[in-house]
């Protein structure tokens, strides 16, 4: 069947191939649809018309009805400026240009009667408005104007002349295009229980509005369905997987966990850690697949749990691994496992790209026979050559770093798939966690381990580094060690490598008498490691680094940690980067360097910084401040649609709205054999076809 929104933008009056190949590579606009669902992202009221006399140099957008009474060229070459004088018989107002003069005397005629919008200044005594909207008063009508959309687009767009007046002309003939009003894609008894508007008159209400009640209720109608059918779709896949995939049953805590909990346990479990402990073995005794979040902030004991849930499954006769993104968490991890398992006899190994020849071999081989029971490792565990004997728990680290397709291939490792355990030590907003891992079980540990103090965070600016230095020094002189950090960032890598060898040096000079470690990503694995291992054994005080060190470095005598340039790094990582200390009992110390000329954006992400340690509570923020689309990882977890008009940050009530009304859904119609809902797993097909991943999110 023939569907016009699917119809190729370049055949719209008014665009042609060179318009399109512009709309395809700025705003991703290939088709109708997708122009269709471009939204502007504010409206002006033109419904009012002002006189001259009326106005002021502190006034908004206003719009008049006058006639150019004459034109005057000002100044010369790039001072060169056009003015044409405007009289609506109350006053004369000045519209100025500095670009397209020609085209502006060509195109404005005298004594003909114009509506004028723009934004009015005051200059000289003379009100003014610069490079204005202008049509014929003819050709439009006060009564039908309502509220002026605007759309992004980008500068290249507009030195093509396509511009957001541009854009909202295109949208208007698109509307034209439309004989008939576009399929519903909510059933009737939805959008009449639930008060929506139809789809036509939402779209339409989106692009042209009459009044701002309009956009609230079209936005309404277009941000539920969006986020009703994202829900929709998560867990009609969570509740098919329950149903179609077993899950191993461990029924027995025995010799393993038992002695690991007498004997090794380094401190007593936190109640919020007993109580994961609890869900995640319930879990696996349901017969179910486990599929299960952890969330829980830098030092709050996750590995901890991890590691008395993998010897759950080796005390039921399966093997359990641990995934991490980098090398240098691998062999973290690696280390912690073995530490606290010494003395108990069960093989562990560590399997990363850097492990090859004859100990690789090994490896593979105890792995495939079963003598190795825990396997720790990267990517590498994803191979093809690792074959377990009989794998049955799996946990995945820092899994924001890992994409879909990867995280399903533990999934084959064994014939009936293993329970997986996720887990993130970067907080995630509830409304983002619904969206990206909606299909997961939810755990948190929200505790720190006894005798954790928290951080305590200090803004300073540049001027003040004698008195950090002084400080640095202090902590060195009772034992203390030290992070000095610096950004590293792709699109300045040169620049901020020099910055970073720049600071060694001087931290260098400033310390003659103690030992400075320099790390960044441009050193060979091997270099790096063994200036990391020099800081570990305290054979070096001060660490200089890049965000290397964000994850993986666990150092408990480390108690400052100094970040330069903060205003260039994201809550989030200040967050990660302050968890490298604090891990130790003592009081540890995270300085914020900044320069005084700070953003408005900036300074909120420093006072947030300065007044909390949650990390939930930085997350929420960081997901207003920023949007989901720019929170790292995003695009790798499962979040592979587009929010059009919808934002998580914003519309977090609404969402919790479409996500229980998609429950109720689910529960009554399980087998999707209503009539009344056939409309839903019609459009949920057509919308998982666009939106490659929509399924299989963990």
């Amino acid at each position: 069947m023939f569907d016009i929104t699917d119809r190729d933008i370049k055949f719209l009056p008014g665009v042609g191939p060179s318009r399109a190949d512009l709309l395809n590579r700025e705003l991703n606009i290939h088709t109708y649809r997708d122009l269709l669902y471009y939204f502007p992202y504010k409206y002006i009221d033109r419904s009012r018309l002002y006189s001259i006399c009326e106005l002021t140099g502190d006034m908004p957008y206003v719009q008049i009805r006058g006639e150019i009474l004459s034109f005057e060229t000002i100044g010369e070459g790039r001072q060169r400026r056009l003015v044409a004088h405007v009289s609506d018989g109350t006053g004369v107002l000045d519209l100025v240009w500095f670009q397209g003069l020609k085209y502006v005397t060509t195109r404005y005629k005298l004594n003909t009667s114009y509506i004028i919008f723009g934004k009015p200044t005051v200059y000289g005594g003379r009100v003014n408005v610069a490079h204005p909207d202008i049509d014929p008063a003819d050709s439009l009508s006060l009564s039908s104007m309502g509220m002026q959309p605007y759309y992004n687009t980008s500068e290249k767009m507009k030195r093509a002349g396509l511009n957001s007046r541009a854009i909202e002309k295109l949208v208007a003939k698109l509307l034209e295009q439309f004989q008939q009003p576009l399929p519903e894609t909510l059933p009737q008894y939805i959008i009449d229980k639930y008060k929506l508007m139809g789809l036509m008159d939402a779209l339409k209400g989106a692009h042209y509005p009459q009044d701002a009640e309009t956009v609230r209720n079209a936005l309404h109608r277009l941000k539920f369905e969006e986020l009703f059918y994202v829900q929709l779709n998560i867990l009609k896949y969570t509740h098919d997987r329950r149903r179609k995939i077993q899950g191993l049953v461990f029924r027995k805590v025995g010799d393993a966990f038992n002695t690991f909990y007498a004997q090794n346990l380094p401190f007593q479990l936190t109640n919020a850690q007993k109580r994961v402990i609890k869900e995640i073995r319930a879990d696996m005794g349901s017969g179910k697949q486990m599929n299960r979040l952890l969330q829980g902030d830098v030092g709050s004991g996750k590995t901890l749990v991890a590691l008395m849930t993998a010897l759950l499954a080796v005390d039921n006769g399966y093997q359990a691994c641990i995934m991490a993104p980098t090398e240098i968490l691998a062999e973290q991890h690696a280390t912690t496992v073995s530490g606290l398992l010494a003395g108990m006899n069960l093989p562990v190994a560590l399997l990363t790209g850097s492990v090859k020849g004859k100990k690789r071999e090994a490896i593979l081989q105890g792995v495939a026979n079963g003598e190795i029971k825990i396997l720790i490792g990267t990517h590498a565990i994803l191979e093809d050559t690792v074959r377990f004997n009989d794998l049955g728990f799996v946990v995945i680290d820092e899994q924001h770093r890992f994409g879909v397709a990867q995280r399903a291939k533990l999934w084959n490792k064994n014939v009936c798939p293993p329970h997986v355990l996720v887990m993130t030590a970067t907080p995630i907003p509830r409304t983002l966690a619904m969206t990206l891992y909606g299909d997961l079980d939810v755990s948190i540990i929200d505790e720190l381990p006894p005798g954790r103090k928290p951080v305590r965070t200090i803004h300073q600016y540049d001027a003040n580094h004698k008195s950090i230095y002084s400080g640095i020094r202090k902590q060195i002189q009772e034992g203390r060690q030290v992070y000095i950090v610096y950004p590293l960032i792709k699109e300045s890598e040169k620049i901020d490598l020099r910055n970073l060898e720049e600071g060694y040096e001087q931290v260098r000079k400033e310390f003659p008498d103690y030992k400075v470690s320099m790390v960044h990503g441009k050193l060979k694995p091997a270099d790096k490691e063994a200036e990391m291992q020099k800081f570990v054994n305290h054979e070096t005080q001060i660490m200089v680094a890049t965000t290397v060190i964000e994850v993986g470095v666990n150092v408990p005598n480390a108690s400052v940690m100094v970040i330069e340039n903060a205003d260039r790094f994201g809550l989030s990582q200040l967050h990660q980067l302050r968890g490298r200390v604090g891990r130790g009992a003592d009081q540890s110390f995270c300085i914020l360097v900044t320069g005084y000329k700070l953003g408005e954006d900036t300074r909120k992400r420093i006072d947030i910084m300065t007044q909390t340690n949650d990390g939930f509570e930085i997350a929420e923020a960081d997901l207003k401040l920023r949007g989901p689309g720019d929170l790292e990882g995003t695009q790798q977890s499962g979040l592979a649609f587009n929010l059009r008009v919808a934002n998580l940050a914003k519309d977090g009530q609404l969402l919790n709205y479409a996500r229980e009304i998609a429950e109720k859904i689910i529960e009554e119609d399980p087998d999707h054999t209503l009539q009344q809902n056939q409309i839903l797993w019609y459009q949920l097909q057509k919308l998982r076809k666009e939106n490659v991943n929509w399924s299989a999110i963990s």
